[in-house]
């Protein structure tokens, strides 16, 4: 277990004292391991907050086992985990300049001030903040405060950093680099770390391995690449990126029939009712007559692509083609195939 960052075993979380009220977190077990970056991803009350929570140990476990670095830390506060947490609000002291800000984790834990202020000078290189030691939180912009808040949790150097939805009070193009900066610093790093968030696209972006949750449960674990092409439920298939869900059928040797088109599922599939999850980048235009019959309703531009919405026997169908080359006008005929990324089929729930 020393090579794992961080082990959940069998984590329960249920809020109050009441044992017939609901769990939070439903008998949970997980693993980062040390010096990777692990996504907890899901939609609001799946319980992903919790779970970072009891990391960082501002909540305690209803039942279950924690382990950082191999230590038992189920019943330990904050202070003895050697883990730093970043808020979404990052919680900079506006009346402390931008160095103090940074030292005053290490000033609390009785480090010499000479040296406080050399490890704060390092931690905001490392953040790509040279020249801010005197400015104020207020004197700086959004991007800024969080390479501060950034610089104040790495600066303590800590067993496990963990970000709570840390890039959702910036901008789109703030957001996307900032993201950039966090993969990088934690690979140069090779920091382990916990990252909370909602946004997929996100996680793809800056993950060693997603947990989804759903309802206190995990729904699926994975690399990036495994949840977005091979998602094993409808709900982590439409909530990793966009996804058409069609309802479909398996024959007895397991091949999926989508109106005309064939499909060999990547897992053993028994007969039966399935859905089909497709990507709007999976769809192959070609011409009329071969595959899936379409005629395109409504085309938008969107400057590094074109959406098309087409109707079918399988109704209305939304794809997103790189080709600004062959431009089609609504009323044109197509057939329509599957390319091999971007198609999973999925037990039918219920």
């Amino acid at each position: 277990m020393s090579a794992s960052g961080i082990v959940f075993k069998d984590i329960t979380k249920r809020y109050g004292s009441d044992p017939s009220a609901p769990l939070a977190v439903k008998g949970i077990s997980f693993e980062v391991p040390r010096g990777t970056l692990t996504t907890i991803l899901g939609p609001s009350g799946c319980g992903k907050t919790t779970t970072l929570r009891m990391i960082a140990g501002l909540e305690t476990p209803t039942s279950g086992q924690i382990f950082i670095a191999g230590q038992d830390v189920t019943t330990l506060g904050p202070a003895q985990r050697n883990v730093s947490m970043m808020f979404q609000s990052y919680a900079l002291f506006p009346h402390m300049d931008v160095l103090e800000n940074v030292m005053y984790g290490l000033r609390m834990s009785g480090v010499a001030k000479d040296s406080a202020r050399s490890r704060a000078v390092e931690a905001l290189r490392n953040v790509g903040l040279v020249g801010f030691d005197d400015r104020l939180p207020s004197e700086l912009s959004g991007g800024q405060q969080q390479r501060v808040a950034l610089a104040r949790a790495l600066v303590l150097e800590p067993a496990v950093l963990l970000f709570d939805e840390p890039l959702s009070n910036l901008d789109a193009r703030l957001r996307r680099e900032m993201r950039e900066e966090i993969r990088t610093l934690q690979q140069r790093l090779q920091l382990t770390v916990a990252y909370v968030t909602h946004d997929q696209s996100e996680a793809l972006a800056v993950s060693d391995q997603i947990i989804v949750m759903d309802g206190g449960l995990i729904a699926q674990s994975g690399t990036p690449q495994e949840l977005y092409e091979y998602p094993k439920t409808e709900f982590v298939a439409g909530f990793m990126g966009e996804a058409m869900l069609f309802p479909a059928r398996a024959d007895a040797s397991g091949t999926v029939s989508l109106g005309p088109l064939r499909i060999t599922p990547r897992q053993a599939m028994v007969g039966g009712a399935v859905k089909v999850a497709v990507r709007p980048e999976a769809w192959h235009i070609g011409p009329p007559g071969v595959g899936l019959a379409a005629r395109l309703a409504k085309a938008a531009y969107l400057g590094s692509n074109y959406e098309y919405t087409f109707e079918t026997e399988l109704g209305a169908i939304f794809v997103v083609s790189p080709d600004l080359t062959h431009v089609l006008q609504p009323g044109a005929d197509v057939g329509l195939s599957l390319a091999d990324h971007g198609v999973s089929v999925v037990a039918h729930a219920g």
